[in-house]
């Protein structure tokens, strides 16, 4: 999460960081475009409708604006803006299912927009700033094992139909791949996603969890942020933590500290690992970007015999 930094000013309503309508327009074209227009109107709407105070400059990822804000009572509190797709909807459902247990609290919700009133956390201490990337690494696997435990409620986007729609779109995305190692490597991760793909589990999956959206709180040591849940297998959840601070000879020795912690079946956890490095390789593939030489290596970690 990042305070806004030369914003765009809106009097008496609220400032627009540039980045996030830099980022809208990148990545939602003229559907960011107008999200980026409707914000100040939208904040003034839910100001007044919640009774909110705003209490501290705005702050963004690539896709939300959060608010800090205070209620009629004084209580803090940070209202998230948020464009609506199929990652975003299904926040709101995730947030209240956890109910605050190892997840951020939603306090009100406005489901035609997708705007959240949700519990104020320390944004100043954030799992990024742990300095001992292990720690970092166990910490984000004790949430997943807590989060990972609750069924998924129903209507969730499902890892099966991902899954499944990763392999249609797989073989002409590997015909545009022109280096024959990497091909390969792609392929393996195809390969691994096939034998899985009819079980893809049924646990509510963060999609997510990355050492920048765990902050601190009075309540919790630390508390997961900014869910995009799926119902799925728990081993789709593991690879944020495996690129966080990217080490490629810590690679195994994270993925085995993690399948530990969550209890799970090693080759099947690595299966649904590489369907993530799939995933993200299909993006870059079809929007024209080169493959991303970190993530390839990391396949080639993750293929290698487990102990």
């Amino acid at each position: 999460m990042t305070v806004a930094a030369h914003p765009t000013t809106v009097p008496d309503v609220i400032e627009i960081p540039r980045e996030l309508a830099a980022s809208q327009e990148k990545y939602n074209g003229e559907a960011g475009r107008a999200f980026i227009a409707a914000l100040p109107d939208r904040t003034a709407h839910f100001l007044d409708h919640w009774a909110l105070t705003p209490d501290g400059p705005p702050m963004h990822g690539v896709s939300a604006l959060v608010l800090p804000v205070r209620g009629r009572d004084g209580t803090p509190a940070v209202l998230k803006l948020q464009i609506l797709d199929e990652e975003s909807e299904g926040e709101p459902v995730a947030l209240r299912f956890w109910n605050g247990d190892g997840a951020v609290r939603l306090l009100d919700h406005d489901e035609p927009t997708g705007t959240m009133l949700l519990e104020r956390l320390d944004e100043t201490r954030m799992l990024s700033h742990v300095p001992d990337a292990h720690r970092a690494v166990t910490t984000i696997a004790e949430l997943l094992a807590h989060l990972t435990s609750f069924p998924a409620p129903p209507g969730l986007r499902s890892l099966g139909d991902i899954a499944r729609a990763m392999l249609d779109r797989t073989p002409r995305a590997l015909a545009r791949i022109p280096d024959p190692e990497a091909r390969r490597l792609i392929a393996d991760c195809a390969a691994a996603v096939r034998e899985v793909v009819d079980e893809p589990g049924d646990r509510l999956l963060h999609w997510d969890l990355h050492d920048e959206n765990v902050l601190a709180a009075d309540r919790a040591p630390w508390l997961a942020i900014d869910p995009k849940p799926l119902a799925g297998d728990p081993g789709f959840d593991l690879w944020p933590a495996l690129a966080n601070r990217y080490d490629p000879d810590d690679i195994r020795w994270r993925f085995d500290a993690m399948t530990d912690i969550l209890a799970l079946d090693r080759p099947r956890a690595r299966a649904w690992t590489l369907g993530r490095l799939l995933q993200n390789a299909l993006w870059d593939i079809e929007d024209g970007t080169p493959l991303d030489e970190t993530q390839l290596e990391m396949t080639r970690r993750l293929k290698q015999p487990l102990t």
